[in-house]
């Protein structure tokens, strides 16, 4: 195993996830995928070919016996991605786990027990907040563009009505909070903390799962955000902080293709641009260079905790009808 140079990568399941992930690790001078893994190694070799990986595995625990690999991508459906973290990091691997991670405390938890135990990295998958779009969103906040924060309001949302589709089931824990939402509640917490009060509604479609989710939370010092998700909306995603002197726009803080924040202030809207960058390029990048001991990685336990604790709550407070202190 090298101690310098590229960071050997490999990806345990063929997700659809993963094409969002390859081409920035392809293009990467940091990283350098060298294997991918699936229940079914016909399936693998195919997928090897398709994006040009080296070598292909029939199984997870195959992936992870190979010495060569450093780090690892997990694509799994959710109720797994605990689960194998966990086998990664004590099979000697750095793990990137595609979020959510879960939506139960205690596996976030055990997860990063066992990456600390071992003396390996853990960091959940946002993308978003790895790329310059958010960076310089929290730089304007923090310089105080806007006054004190006072409300985070944000949505992201698609139409799905296929049942069958991995997103809408329940026995993988599908659902609309978990798969868009729970990137409303991360950009919240990033810019009002961690919530005291959450308040939870959900519309449960015919697949069981939720495919529309609503939550308001409240934050020390004042400060409240509300959110709305869907699997069975109009396609959107914004994001605005509203402070006492002005607020701040972003009509595509999640995935970022089109990097612009437009600063709200006495009727005038100014367009602050950021330069395009790959954010699944980035986060890979983040991790490889922790790795090689020469950053921090930007995610880490107490974040990831944050945010399944505040998910928790949402889903308690929707099913009883009550707010949810913590």
């Amino acid at each position: 195993m090298t101690l310098n140079g590229k960071v050997k990568w490999g990806i345990l399941s063929t997700a659809d996830i993963n094409r969002k992930v390859i081409p920035g690790a392809h293009a990467s001078e940091k990283v350098e995928l060298i294997a991918v893994a699936s229940r079914a190694l016909p399936r693998a070799e195919e997928y090897a070919r398709e994006w040009e990986i080296d070598r292909a595995y029939g199984s997870y625990e195959a992936l992870l016996e190979d010495a060569d690999v450093e780090a690892v991508y997990i694509s799994l459906p959710n109720t797994l991605h605990c689960e194998w973290s966990i086998r990664a990091v004590e099979a000697g691997k750095h793990v990137l786990c595609e979020k959510p991670m879960s939506r139960h405390v205690g596996d976030v938890e055990a997860a990063f027990d066992a990456a600390e135990r071992n003396g390996r990295i853990l960091m959940e998958a946002f993308m978003y907040r790895h790329n310059p779009q958010t960076r310089r969103l929290r730089q304007l906040v923090n310089e105080g563009a806007i006054g004190d924060v006072r409300v985070v309001r944000s949505c992201f949302s698609y139409a799905l009505y296929d049942v069958e589709n991995i997103r809408l089931k329940t026995d993988v824990e599908g659902g609309s909070l978990m798969d868009v939402g729970c990137y409303c509640v991360s950009g919240s917490r990033l810019l009002a903390g961690e919530p005291e009060q959450l308040y939870g509604q959900q519309f449960v479609g015919p697949s069981g799962t939720d495919w529309v989710f609503t939550g308001t939370m409240r934050f020390s010092g004042e400060v409240f955000a509300l959110f709305d998700c869907g699997t069975a909306l109009f396609e959107r995603d914004e994001l605005e902080v509203t402070g006492t002197e002005g607020a701040l726009f972003l009509d595509d803080p999640w995935h970022c293709d089109e990097p612009v924040i437009e600063l709200r202030r006495d009727d005038e809207v100014e367009r602050i641009e950021v330069e395009p960058a790959d954010s699944y390029q980035l986060e890979l990048e983040n991790l490889s260079d922790a790795i090689r001991g020469v950053a921090d990685p930007l995610l880490g336990r107490e974040d990831a905790v944050g945010q399944v604790r505040a998910i928790d709550a949402l889903y308690r407070s929707a099913a009883t009808g009550a707010a949810v202190l913590l």
